[in-house]
Order: C-alpha cells, then sequence, then structure tokens
C-alpha cells in the first residue's frame, strides 16, 4: 500500500471503543485499542499516496447494536422476561444507551466499509466512525 501510494485498512471496532460499559473492561480494553492503534497507522500512513493515488487510510467503523447471532439470546432473553415480542425486546434492550431504538444490520455496516475503500475517501483517516443510534451522542 505504502508503495502504490494507495490502499485501506478498515477495522470494525465497536461503539465500547469509545465509550465503556461495566462488567466489559477486557472487550472495551480491546477495542480502544484497536482504536489507538488504528489512529497510529493512519498518522504513519496519512502523507503516503496523492489525491490521485487514492492515499492510505486506516479508519475504524464502531457498531452499536447491530443484528448479529450473538445478540439473538439477550433478544430472547429479554422476550421471555417481559412476555414480548421481539420487536418489543430490542426496543426494550436498546433503550438504555441507543436512542434509535433501533439495531445496524451488518449489510449497512458493510456500506460504510465499502465507501470507506472508495478513492473519494482519500482525506478520510484515522476516524472512529460510531454507527450506534446515537449512543455516542449522549
Amino acid at each position: 500500500m505504502a508503495e502504490r501510494g494507495y490502499g485501506r485498512v478498515v477495522n470494525i471496532a465497536s461503539v465500547h471503543g469509545l465509550v465503556a460499559s461495566i462488567n466489559k473492561a477486557p472487550y472495551v480494553a480491546a477495542k480502544f485499542g484497536l482504536i489507538g492503534m488504528s489512529r497510529v497507522a493512519a498518522l504513519e500512513y496519512a502523507s503516503l499516496g496523492s489525491r490521485e493515488s487514492g492515499g492510505v487510510t486506516v479508519n475504524c467503523i464502531c457498531p452499536g447494536w447491530t443484528e448479529t447471532a450473538i445478540i439473538q439470546p439477550q433478544i430472547d432473553a429479554k422476550a421471555a422476561q417481559l412476555g414480548v415480542g421481539r420487536d418489543e425486546a430490542i426496543r426494550e434492550l436498546l433503550k438504555e444507551k441507543q436512542p434509535s431504538l433501533r439495531t445496524s444490520l451488518p449489510s449497512e455496516i458493510a456500506r460504510l466499509a465499502c465507501w470507506l475503500c472508495e478513492p473519494a475517501a482519500h482525506n478520510l483517516t484515522g476516524a472512529a466512525i460510531p454507527v450506534d443510534g446515537g449512543w455516542t451522542a449522549q
């Protein structure tokens, strides 16, 4: 990438790389570390390439609640606990932290990753982009 003057690194971190939550110290530490490492690399490679070549960029995407298999047990447990359907269980899970009360789809996160790989993104580097329904805006 450095030799060609063009390359993209898109790391998937988490909203927990931007804000902490109790009982998640190892996960939060890892995600904060990933963002920090990405920012260092962004600085180290920022001057390589040009607008024409596209440059070398390093960024992180920081999703909040995303519809993956890992959250399904939490949704099921909340639905059973409250005796409600899936949509209401999701709203109940999210209401503490994610103001939109909506999850993201993996395909939505992927679309952002694809855009970060576009040549037009040559000057977006060192960013940690939250896709968190307003979680980090609070």
